[in-house]
C-alpha cells in the first residue's frame, strides 16, 4: 500500500461522497496524507462535512478555477501552512446542459470557452501554482481525471469530450515541462460512474448499461478503484510513471465493437 506519511496533497473537484476527487482523497488520506480540499459555491456544505471525517481533518478553502486570484489564495495558504506540497488532484470540470444536449454542431462560443477553461485550462493554472511548492520538496505529483469521451464520440457528451481532449494534451505538455524538476504529470481515464457530473449526462444509464455488458471484467468499476490507482500514480511507486493517461475502466477501451 503506498504511504503518505507526512506528504501534503490538494484535491480540487469534491462535490459530494460519489466524487472520484474523494475517492482519491480517502485512499491518500487513509495512506497518511495532510490533505486541502476545495469546494466552489454552493459545495462549501459537502466539502467540509466530507473533510471532518478524514483523519486527520483536511483543510477547506474556496476555490473557484477560473479566478486566478482565487488559486493564488489557495497556494498561499498551504505555502503559509505546510511550506510545501507534494500532490495535486484536479478533478474540475463543467460544460452548461445547453451544450451537452442536441448536436454538437450547435456549441456555442462562450459555452465552447467556459467548458475549455474549466475543465482544461484550470489544469495548467493550477499547476504553476503547485510548481514551486513541489519543487520545494524536490519534486512533486500531478494528477487528472478524464474520459473515453476524449477520444471517441459518447452521447450527449459534446463539448465535454472536446474538453478532456484538451486536458490529455495538456498533461503531455506538462509533463515534459516539469519533469526536469521531478514534477509528475499524469491522467486517471475513468469507466463511467454514478456521480454528480455523470447525473448531467443525457441518457448515461444506457452508456453504464453497455459498459456493463460490454467491458471484458463485464461489470462498471467502482470509485474506490479509481481512489487506488490514483494512490498509486500519486506515490513513490509511481515515480517512474509521467505523461501518461491510465485507463481504469474495467477494459472497456479496449473493444471495438
Amino acid at each position: 500500500m503506498p504511504d503518505f506519511t507526512g506528504k501534503v496533497g490538494l484535491i480540487v473537484g469534491v462535490a459530494n461522497h460519489r466524487s472520484l476527487a474523494w475517492a482519491i482523497a480517502q485512499a491518500t488520506a487513509s495512506a497518511g496524507a495532510q490533505l486541502v480540499l476545495t469546494y466552489q459555491g454552493r459545495f462549501e456544505e459537502h466539502v467540509s462535512e466530507l473533510a471532518a471525517t478524514l483523519s486527520p481533518k483536511a483543510l477547506v478553502l474556496p476555490c473557484d478555477v477560473q479566478s486566478d486570484e482565487e488559486i493564488a489564495a489557495v497556494f498561499a495558504r498551504i505555502q503559509a501552512d505546510f511550506g510545501g506540497l507534494d500532490f495535486l488532484v484536479h478533478g474540475a470540470a463543467f460544460a452548461s446542459r445547453d451544450e451537452i444536449t442536441g448536436g454538437f454542431v450547435k456549441t456555442s462560443r462562450e459555452g465552447f470557452k467556459q467548458a475549455l477553461d474549466i475543465s482544461a485550462y484550470s489544469l495548467i493554472a493550477l499547476t504553476r501554482g503547485a510548481q514551486p511548492l513541489m519543487a520545494a520538496r524536490g519534486g512533486g505529483s500531478v494528477l487528472t481525471l478524464t474520459f473515453l469521451g476524449s477520444d471517441r464520440v459518447f452521447p450527449n457528451y459534446n463539448v465535454m469530450g472536446v474538453a478532456k481532449a484538451a486536458l490529455e494534451s495538456s498533461v503531455r505538455y506538462l509533463a515534459a515541462d516539469l519533469g526536469p524538476e521531478n514534477i509528475r504529470v499524469n491522467a486517471i481515464s475513468a469507466g463511467p460512474v454514478k456521480t454528480l457530473a455523470a447525473a448531467g449526462i443525457g441518457g448515461f444509464s444506457s452508456i453504464l448499461g453497455v459498459v456493463r455488458e460490454k467491458a471484458p471484467l463485464r461489470r462498471a468499476i467502482e470509485t474506490s478503484e479509481v481512489g487506488d490507482a490514483a494512490a498509486f500514480l500519486l506515490s513513490h511507486a509511481g515515480r517512474g510513471i509521467t505523461g501518461e493517461v491510465m485507463m481504469v475502466d474495467a477494459g472497456f477501451h479496449i473493444l471495438g465493437m
